[in-house]
Formats: structure tokens, C-alpha cells, sequence
């Protein structure tokens, strides 16, 4: 994906999480177009991701309508999403991780140190964290040696907040967003020692870990609902529909 595809992704999975569009509004390209200041082209390549994301759904008369989606979908997709990447960590500590995948994950590492240690970041530089994570992710999955957890993923990546880089615009700003990133790139380097040491349950525990921050921005929106548009923006587009408690 090109940096500007990258930033217009990020663009608009930020209005989405913002409640800017309403659920079952049409997302059309040329106003968005417009409104993010591009062309048709990258728009239309984030449309068909975001619907991959499930974030998005195709519309009876063309084009892509706006979803809704209840907090219990977001916390079951996220909590899943640990669940898998912990146990995909664990089978590449336990069966041994290839040199090629070690250099791409180490790759991942130095490049996220790079944005994330900035003093400070721009749309560009969340845009390309967004890729280095999706990277990252997408290695630990599809080197562990077991498809089907592999097509689990898949299937997951299509539900909302499913995927890798999903809840990245959570945070109410871009510097509070630097600091969640900071903290997440942090938990990447403990994943891949782990590996490296041949430390499968503490691989395994770390991956389920690795998603906890966005639940705990869920919970604390829950419990306060008043101060859910600082935590998780995007709540407008959330139902309330009834949340199963822990």
C-alpha cells in the first residue's frame, strides 16, 4: 500500500471512529474525495478496506453505506484477536522462528522505534505506524505453521475492530494516540524477545496482552459513559445494545 493510500485509510477510519457518518449513511466517493483534499483512486482502495474491516458494507444501490455495531461486537473482536496472535506467538517460540521472519519482525521494530520515539508524530507518521503494525501482525500469523488459525484470522479481519490496526485512531488525539502506540510498539519488542528465547507461554500471554490497552479504553467507556467520546470516539455509531459484564 502506498503512503498516500495508507493516509487516506487513516483519514477515514478516523471519521468513522469520530461518529461522523451516521449508520446506514452512503459513503460516496467523490464528496469524500473532496473532503480529504485526493483523488478518487485511494479513496475507492480505503472504501474496499475499511469493508474488509467490516468497519463498512455494501450498499443494495452501489457503493458502501455506513455500518452500526454494538460495544459487545468491538470487545468480542478485540479480545479475539488476542486470544489468536497469543497462541500464533506461542507456536513460533515453541517450533522456532526462521531467519527470515526474525529480520521482518526485527524490521517492524527499528521502523516503529523510528515513529514512535518522534517528538512528535503527524498523519503521515500514523499512517505508516498503521502499516509497520499491519506487517508485523500479518507475519506473526502466517509463520506460525498453522492455517487454520490462519483462516481464522481471515474471517476475523472482516469483522469490526477485527483487524491488526483497527482501534489505532481510538485515542481522542494524535498525541495521546503517540503514547498508546508508544506503549504497543513496547509490548512488540516483548513478543519478539520471547520468541527469540523460545518462551512460549510468556509469548503466549504477551499477545493477549498486546490488545488489552483497547479493552480497557472499552471498559472505561462503558463505566463512563459520559466521558466515552474521549476514550472512544467513534460511540456514536455504537447501539446500546445490553453488554455482558466480565
Amino acid at each position: 500500500m502506498s503512503s498516500l493510500q495508507s493516509r487516506i485509510l487513516v483519514q477515514l477510519r478516523g471519521l468513522i471512529l469520530n461518529g461522523t457518518f451516521a449508520p446506514g449513511e452512503r459513503l460516496a466517493e467523490i464528496p469524500l474525495a473532496e473532503r480529504l483534499g485526493a483523488s478518487r483512486t485511494p479513496v475507492r482502495q480505503a472504501l474496499v478496506n475499511l469493508e474488509h474491516e467490516g468497519l463498512i458494507e455494501l450498499s443494495p444501490g452501489g457503493g458502501y453505506k455506513m455500518r452500526s455495531f454494538t460495544m459487545q461486537d468491538v470487545s468480542d473482536a478485540i479480545r479475539l484477536r488476542g486470544v489468536i496472535e497469543g497462541f500464533a506467538a506461542r507456536l513460533l517460540a515453541e517450533n522456532g522462528a526462521s531467519r527470515r521472519t526474525l529480520r521482518i519482525l526485527h524490521e517492524c521494530l527499528d521502523n516503529g522505534d523510528k515513529i514512535v520515539n518522534k517528538s512528535s508524530m503527524d498523519l503521515d507518521d500514523y499512517a505508516a505506524y498503521a502499516d509497520m503494525n499491519d506487517r508485523f501482525h500479518y507475519v506473526l500469523i502466517t509463520s506460525c505453521g498453522n492455517r487454520a488459525l490462519e483462516r481464522t484470522m481471515d474471517m476475523l479481519n472482516g469483522l469490526a475492530f477485527g483487524a491488526a490496526s483497527a482501534t489505532l485512531p481510538m485515542q481522542s488525539s494524535m498525541a495521546e494516540g503517540q503514547q498508546w502506540m508508544k506503549l504497543a510498539h513496547l509490548t512488540h519488542h516483548s513478543i519478539v524477545n520471547a520468541i527469540e528465547h523460545s518462551q512460549g507461554a510468556r509469548a503466549q500471554a504477551l499477545g493477549e496482552e498486546h490488545v488489552e490497552i483497547a479493552r480497557q479504553n472499552l471498559d472505561y467507556a462503558l463505566e463512563k459513559p459520559e466521558l466515552a467520546a474521549k476514550v472512544l470516539p467513534g460511540i456514536q455509531l455504537i447501539s446500546d445494545a445490553p453488554t455482558r459484564k466480565n
